[in-house]
């Protein structure tokens, strides 16, 4: 009889540390989930923001059509890119795209003294901080969802649930890290 109740209360214990352990990786899941929803906010009102600044360039650097054409084919490409992976790549792209048409105001005074360029350069410097907080938030999510899954004995529920390791949303590639740089082949008249 002892016996019997020792191993209806091992049974019971496994159970409930199998269910502590599947929702572990649940509230995980979905906070990761979230996190992504964060980043594709942020990202949307990014892209919003891009056609306005073009916009406004173009009034001041119309011959810089090369860089603005940039700009936007790299927008396109982000705003289609799928998965943390793809979109970290393309995002890196566009920042460095980004970096180039801001760095034509150091050679088009008049551009700087436009309030409207201004404006828009402040609350893209804000967006970009706020994404850079929200990617943080997303990978340190995602480590700790990958690591779950990694260990034991959680590893073990994560495989009979079918539990995937999440992308990491990063810059592959490190010269997207660097600031490009900019020449200018013809000077504003």
């Amino acid at each position: 009889m002892g016996l019997l109740v020792g191993l209806a209360v091992v049974v019971v214990l496994v159970f409930v540390m199998i269910i502590s352990i599947y929702n572990g990786l649940v509230s995980l899941k979905l906070q990761a989930e979230n996190a992504w929803a964060d980043i594709d906010v942020q990202l949307k009102r990014r892209h919003d923001l891009i056609p306005n600044v073009i916009e406004t360039v173009k009034g001041y650097a119309a011959h810089e059509k090369g860089t603005l054409e940039g700009v936007i084919a790299a927008r396109n490409r982000a705003m289609s890119a799928q998965g943390p992976a793809a979109q970290g790549e393309a995002e890196g792209v566009l920042s460095g795209a980004l970096r180039q048409v801001f760095a034509l105001a150091e050679a088009y005074p008049q551009l700087r003294a436009v309030e409207s360029f201004t404006s828009l350069q402040k609350t893209l410097a804000d967006l970009e901080e706020t994404l850079q907080n929200a990617r943080r938030y997303y990978n340190a999510v995602v480590r700790d969802f990958n690591t779950k899954i990694e260990q034991f004995p959680s590893n073990i529920i994560a495989g009979m649930f079918n539990f995937k390791e999440r992308e990491f949303f990063e810059l592959k590639d490190s010269a997207e890290r660097e600031t490009p740089k900019v020449s200018f082949d013809a000077k504003p008249a």
